[in-house]
């Protein structure tokens, strides 16, 4: 499944893993959530809901632009730098079109929808 991601001036998609929290993840779309900078290589929206922990298990290849779920928290975490697996993350999907929207700083408005 692909979504579209939007804020700020930008408009981006991603496309969603085959895992239970990614398909738990596109029942709650479209949302309309906050998104802000986290550390120095990610940004962060927090979720309505705690997702489906089920599709949780570690993974490599970690890359700028893997869209995860940090379960302990319940926030999407969009990385735009480098990162290492952490027990609690789960990838949900990576962004098709690069970094560079997520370079933006600041806080925005966030909305998330469905593309297919």
């Amino acid at each position: 499944m692909k979504i579209r991601i939007a804020f700020s001036s930008h408009s981006f998609a991603a496309s969603l893993e085959d895992n239970p929290s990614a398909w738990d993840f596109a029942s709650l779309l479209p949302l309309a959530l906050s998104i802000s900078d986290y550390s120095t290589n990610e940004k962060i929206a927090y979720l309505p809901r705690k997702l489906s922990e089920e599709g949780g298990r570690p993974f490599g290849n970690e890359a700028p632009g893997d869209l995860c779920y940090y379960a302990p928290w319940g926030n999407l975490a969009f990385f735009h730098a480098g990162y290492r697996y952490s027990t609690g993350l789960i990838r949900l999907g990576r962004l098709e079109d690069g970094i560079a929207p997520l370079l933006t700083r600041g806080t925005f408005p966030l909305h998330i929808d469905r593309l297919s």
